[in-house]
Order: structure tokens, then sequence, then C-alpha cells
């Protein structure tokens, strides 16, 4: 086994291996050359290869995000780090603990016209968990420090480096225990002078490695004043965002989903499956909208207590709804933060979901309401019309989605791109043995196939990643790599350009509006699926995307494609009138 010659690369990767910290995900660099010796020439780490680095870390993001546990991403200095930026974000709203590890160069090279040098220091500070910018090491390439900063050499070099020893040691044990505990992303900054690339057969350096303490419980005892109140309530609302698939133990969700007074409405990205959930939020919302009794079906709708977990909700249907019609109560649960997303959060209860129910629902007991009932009713309408509405339609987007979901198999993992793709799936069932992703936190096309690939590597299913056209071109390079599994599957949805623009309000057809919004497009899908070689498949019609299917599922020996052509100009027209006739 080999180490590099520096000791703040030997530091980093010491901490890392002590953290569990496992998978690196390197992207090609010269500054960087002392981590990826450290990562690489040891046979516990699981190194991947990614040259774009905004793909490198979605990618790790995809693999984080399943895991769930850190993930790191190291790359040269300069602009490379700056393209790991929207993944960082993401990582930081959807909790993702990415630890990135940027190679720098010393603090006397930076902003005097020297290569490939920008302010790397605290670069993420608005959306990350910690940033530690580690103190550049005194032993190595002496001469050059003394020579260009004699400051950092206060007595001796011996006991100088020491003291960059200890804030080094402090600062990474630091970073590791926020991202371990809080689940957000990190940043360590390592400054290297040359020479880069010498290795050492024996470490020399010993790092203070310091073990995270175990997580406390707090909020334990405002559970029963709440659980009181719950009791009391014959409206009570639960709304659950994104959430991991097995997360909350069934026995809670069934007595949820059987009291009288509760009705739960759950998002495609929530993993939770019940009969009497209700599982297309804007089919339910729409039809009130629409209502010449909107008011009085809103007023019976709002709920005396709102329970909210998961992650960020994509229905914007439900938000307003929600901003407008406050509940008296909004509880959120979650260990960590608590979005105030309707402006009327009460309480936050700082643990897990299954402790908290756990304390919770032994309190309960039950309460007579039509609540569920009156509702229920409702969702069987809609379920009854959106029926007869998906066989009389043309093939487009909506007719395309419905099919799809229908079909996709048993146990395979799904990753949705964002946009009109997410809001779509939110329409249609889906099997409950299906595990459903999609990158919420930001809700940007960017890096959506880079995480779903990330994402297929420590899966034990198949996965299944949709995606619309300008998301598929906009992160064509994740497909860039030697990681795709040979039952990768991609259904892409192209609309030709930006689909979701002719369903929000402000649509107009002009060439500003289909050049500067909609941005329709000539590009190739069949060619990048050359370019990488993927299996592909094409459907305009149907009949077409029914042939498509069959066998798309089948073992193959490349991952597969199958490009969905839809009618730009009718699409929209489409899904609108959806909620016209279920109304």
């Amino acid at each position: 086994m080999k180490y590099s010659s520096i000791p703040a690369a030997q530091t980093v990767v010491a901490h890392c291996k002590a953290k569990g910290v496992q998978n690196i995900v390197i992207s090609p660099g010269s500054r960087n050359a002392p981590l990826t010796i450290g990562f690489t020439e040891d046979s516990y780490f699981k190194c991947f290869s990614i040259v774009d680095e905004r793909c490198a870390a979605f990618f790790a993001l995809g693999i984080a995000q399943q895991l769930r546990e850190p993930v790191a991403v190291v790359c040269t200095s300069g602009s490379a780090l700056l393209n790991y930026y929207p993944a960082v974000s993401e990582a930081f709203y959807s909790d993702i603990p990415l630890v990135v590890i940027s190679a720098d160069r010393p603090v006397y090279k930076i902003d005097v016209g020297d290569g490939q040098t920008i302010r790397q220091d605290d670069v993420f500070h608005r959306h990350i968990g910690y940033s530690a910018n580690l103190r550049q090491d005194v032993t190595h390439a002496v001469n050059r420090v003394k020579r260009y900063a004699p400051q950092f050499i206060e007595d001796t070099v011996a006991s100088s480096q020491e003291r960059v020893q200890g804030y080094n040691d402090g600062e990474l044990n630091k970073t590791f225990e926020i991202a371990i505990t809080t689940g957000l992303p990190v940043h360590i900054n390592v400054r290297f002078e040359e020479p880069l690339y010498d290795r050492l057969t024996e470490p020399s350096v010993f790092p203070d490695l310091i073990e995270i303490p175990p997580q406390t419980l707090t909020g334990l005892e405002s559970i029963s004043d709440c659980a009181e109140i719950w009791n009391t309530c014959q409206k009570k609302l639960v709304l659950v965002g994104v959430n991991d698939p097995n997360k909350v133990e069934q026995k809670f969700l069934d007595i949820l989903a059987n009291d009288q007074s509760v009705i739960v409405l759950t998002e495609t990205t929530s993993n939770l499956h019940h009969s009497n959930f209700f599982a297309s939020i804007d089919s339910l919302i729409a039809p009130i909208e629409k209502s010449e009794e909107k008011e009085v079906l809103f007023s019976k709708l709002q709920p005396d207590v709102l329970l909210t977990f998961g992650g960020l909700i994509v229905s914007k249907k439900i938000k307003a709804f929600l901003r407008e019609h406050k509940p008296k109560h909004h509880w959120h649960i979650d260990p960590v933060k608590a979005y105030d997303t309707f402006f009327s959060i009460s309480h936050h209860f700082r643990m897990d979901v299954n402790t908290f129910f756990e304390k919770f629902i032994t309190q309960d007991q039950t309460t007579e309401s039509d609540y569920f009932s009156y509702w229920n009713s409702r969702k069987q309408n809609y379920l009854l019309k959106r029926t007869q509405y998906v066989k009389q339609i043309q093939f487009s987007d909506m007719l395309a989605f419905h099919r799809i979901s229908e079909n996709i198999p048993e146990n395979y993992q799904l990753q949705l791109a964002n946009s009109s793709t997410v809001r779509y799936a939110q329409l249609f069932d889906l099997k409950a043995s299906l595990q459903v992703f999609c990158n919420r936190g930001t809700s940007g096309i960017d890096g959506s196939t880079s995480t779903a690939i990330g994402a297929s590597i420590y899966s034990n299913k198949p996965t299944l990643f949709i995606t619309g056209d300008l998301s598929f071109l906009y992160d064509s390079n994740g497909l860039w790599n030697n990681y795709l599994r040979p039952d990768f599957r991609i259904i892409v949805i192209n609309n030709d350009g930006g689909g979701i623009f002719r369903i929000l309000p402000g649509k107009e057809d002009s060439p500003n509006f289909e050049r500067f919004f909609e941005t329709s497009h000539d590009l190739s899908v069949r060619k990048y699926c050359e370019l990488f070689n993927l299996d592909y498949l094409f459907s305009d019609s149907e009949e077409s995307l029914k042939f498509a299917i069959t066998g798309f599922y089948e073992a193959s020996e490349r991952p597969r494609l199958i490009e969905v052509s839809t009618p730009r100009l009718l699409n929209d027209k489409i899904l609108l009138s959806y909620f016209n006739f279920i109304s």
C-alpha cells in the first residue's frame, strides 16, 4: 500500500476511513493527485472516475441517496470545484451527506495570476453544513514555505507542523460529525504545494480520530400535549413529501389510514401506499378550484391539525390551499429541520418518524368524524373519471405516462427527472413495490441522469429512469462513464422542448415563446444512444409504445432507452382538459 508524502492528504484519507466514508468519486486533475493516490492505493475505498465534475457530484449524490451515508467527491483546484455547486445545493435541501473534498493551491498563490486558482475557501457558504479550510503543511516543500510564507513557521518547523496537524484534525472531526449527524453536505478544502506525486510505503502521520457521540432525542415531553389536541380534532390532515422507501413502519400507516378523522395525502416521492391514502393530490384539489362552491369545499377540507413529515412537496395546489386555509396546528417531524412551507408551523418534533408515532399513536383514541368518508367519496369519483378520460384521449404525454406507469415491472427502482416528469407521475398510481426517487431539494433538471446512474450502483433492484428531452440532453454527460448497468433503463418523453411552460400561466403561441421558454430543438436522442452504446427504441403512438415496452425490461447486454415522441402543441391541452373533465 502507498501513501501520499503530503501530511494533509494522509490526514484526509485517514479521517474518511475512520468515519466509514468508503465511496469516493474522483474527477481527474493534478492538484488533487495526493488525494487520488491516497484513496486509490487503499483497498478499503471504492473509487469511481467521472470526468465531468457536475456529473460526478450528482453521481455521488445518487450513491449517498441510496446508502444514506456520506459519499465523497474529489476534484482539482480552480473552476472544477464550482461545478459541484448544483449537487451541493440539492444535497443541502435534500439532507444528503455529500462530502466535497477540493484540492487547492497554497494561499500565497491565490490572486497573484497563478494558473487554475480561484478563491475556494467557503465557496459554498450559503448551502453547506460546514466548511473546513485546512491549513497548509509546513514540513512539505519547506523551502518554498520559508520563501513565500515565512509567517507559517512561528518557531520551529516541527512545532509549527504540530499545530497545523492539530488544527486540521479538529476541523475534520467536526466536519464528519456534522455530515453524519445532520445529513448535510460538507466541504473540505485542502491546500497542496508541489511536488504532488511523491509516495511513501508507510504513513508518516497518525491523525487524532475522534468517535462521533450518539445522538439524544429531544421533544418527547411535548408529545402528550399534542396527542391530547389530536384526539379532540375531527379534521386531521397528514401530508407526506419526499420519503425513503420502507422508512415508516406499516402498523403506524394502517392506524392513520383507518382513522375516520384523518386523511393522508401522499406524493409519488413519499413511497407510502394504502388503499385509503390519497395518492393524487392535484386530482383532489383541482375540482374544488373549479367549483362554484369553492370556498365551502375548501373550508370543509381545511384541517384542524396538519401533520407533516418527509421532504419537499411537489404539488403547487396543496401548497396554495394550505397557505390560504391555514390549519390551527401544524406539526412537523424531522430529526434536523422543519421548513415552514405553509407559514403556519407551530411545533417541530426533532426525531425520526417511527419514534414519534411509537410515542404518539399509543395515546391515540378513535374520533368520530365524516372527514375521511366525505373526501374518500370524492376520491372515488375522480378515480373513476380518470379511467374514463385516459380511454378517450389521443396519444400525448399524459397517455404515455399512464401506459408507462402501469407497465413498470414489480420491484424496480424508479428515478424521475424534474418539471413535467415528476408532475405527470403524480397523477397515476404506482405499484407499491416500486422505490421512487427524484431530486426535489432544488427541483432542477441538472444532474437527474447522473443521480439515477449513481443510485443504480448499489441498488439490489434494476433501475428505470424517466426523463424529459431537455433534462436528458442537459445532463447527457451523465452517460459518459463506465458504470451503467446492463439492466439500466431510460424512457425519454420527447415533446420537443420544455413542455412544462405550455402548462404554466403565461403560455403564448409566438416565436419568442418557442425560442426562449419552450426551447424547441431538433437534437437526436438516437445519436446519443449510438455515442454511449445504448440500445435504442422509438415510439410515437400508443401502439408503438406498447410494442417498444414489450421486452424492454428483459435481460440485456447493454442499457436500453425508449424515446417517446409526443405532440408538442397538444400535450398541454390534454392535461388541462383532464382537470376540467374530473371536475
